[in-house]
């Protein structure tokens, strides 16, 4: 298989931990089954914006818009504000390469607590559409510091965003149960949700064996917590999936392990893999960060570019090193280190049976 050229962006906070686990990981599946990949180190975000006022540079996306992939660590530190860190770098990548998928899948794993008392078997993916909706740049406020201070923003929804962002979910559902619920609140938001809804009935006229249903954004949070084992694919707008992806590991027991991918599903332009975490900078640089957020999200990119066997024997260590009890951070209730968590996924995926295999 050819070799891949990814951008590599730490970031903030406990992403410059984290990164250099997944990468160590993905390096182990890579030389396990004759993988080359190629990283280019990039040092924006905070402290790059410390130095030129920037979160990259000016040309930034030229320079990464010919990789193969984007891994990210985490972005957001307290000098720079959060509006800043993410529309002056993530907004303008997720956007400007069509990312319009943000895919984040939701398992609770052997050895990993759920806070649910019977939590069941958990294991589904949100696709959360990532390049319109609700966080718009649309609005803006009209007679600051007076009584009649207001502000606006406007929700965009198109028929192609729609209908793309769905398509993607519905061929998930169709490879997975079978199985697909939408997410919705056309009861109080009168105009945009409708419209949601009625691209999702005309959507799943292309897909009939699918099983299709939908909740209003407010009883879905709450099966959420009742019953997440009932789940396949969740389909939701921009805010809606935002706050689901963030629920979803939750009841899985930690957001620590919680990876993404910011798809451009056509590989037109590079795609772009993180945690679901933020930059933390309240434990940056004391070695505790979870970095399995990272290294799933690296197999999440391996898996994008054609790499399944070697996206699935990183899985398949997470679950290995998770259930054995050992080598666990703080908030799974152990006491390793990032860097022994890293090094123990790494030597599991070397040992995978299809590695032995596929070299005697």
């Amino acid at each position: 298989m050819a070799g891949f050229r990814i951008a590599v962006i730490e970031g903030d906070g406990i992403g410059k931990e984290v990164v250099p686990e997944g990468i160590r990981v993905v390096e182990a599946a890579a030389r396990a089954f004759g993988i080359g990949v190629f990283w280019d180190h990039l040092d924006w975000g905070c402290d790059h914006h410390a130095r030129f006022g920037r979160m990259m540079p000016e040309n930034g996306l030229d320079r990464i818009a010919g990789h193969d992939a984007i891994f990210l660590g985490a972005v957001g530190w307290p000098t720079v504000s959060d509006w800043e860190a993410l529309w002056t770098l993530l907004m303008p990548i997720r956007r400007n390469f069509q990312q319009y998928v943000n895919l984040r899948p939701v398992r609770l794993f052997d050895g990993v607590p759920s806070p649910l008392a019977n939590p069941g078997a958990i294991d589904f993916y949100i696709v959360r559409e990532n390049n319109e909706g609700e966080y718009s740049e649309i609005g803006g406020r009209l007679y600051p510091g007076t009584d009649q201070e207001m502000a606006t923003q406007n929700t965009i929804l198109t028929r192609h965003g729609c209908d793309r962002v769905m398509r993607f979910a519905f061929e998930l559902a169709a490879r997975r149960k079978k199985k697909l619920t939408s997410a919705t609140k056309s009861n109080g938001i009168i105009h945009t949700m409708p419209f949601w809804d009625e691209r999702f009935r005309a959507v799943a006229q292309d897909y009939p064996d699918i099983a299709t249903e939908q909740y209003h954004i407010d009883i879905l949070t709450a099966h959420f917590v009742r019953r997440p084992s009932s789940f396949d694919v969740v389909v939701a707008s921009n805010l809606f999936g935002d706050i689901l992806s963030d629920l979803g590991p939750a009841v899985t027991g930690t957001i620590g392990i919680a990876p993404s991918g910011n798809l451009n599903p056509e590989r037109r332009f590079p795609s772009m893999f993180e945690p679901v975490h933020g930059s933390a900078p309240d434990i940056a640089g004391q070695n505790i960060a979870n970095p399995i957020g990272q290294i799933w999200s690296g197999a999440m990119m391996l898996e994008h570019l054609g790499a399944t066997e070697a996206a699935a024997a990183i899985v398949a260590a997470i679950e290995r090193v998770l259930a054995s009890g050992e080598n666990l951070t703080r908030d799974m209730g152990g006491t390793a280190s990032t860097t022994a968590l890293g090094q123990a996924i790494a030597d599991a995926v070397s040992k995978h049976p299809a590695r032995r295999a596929a070299h005697g």
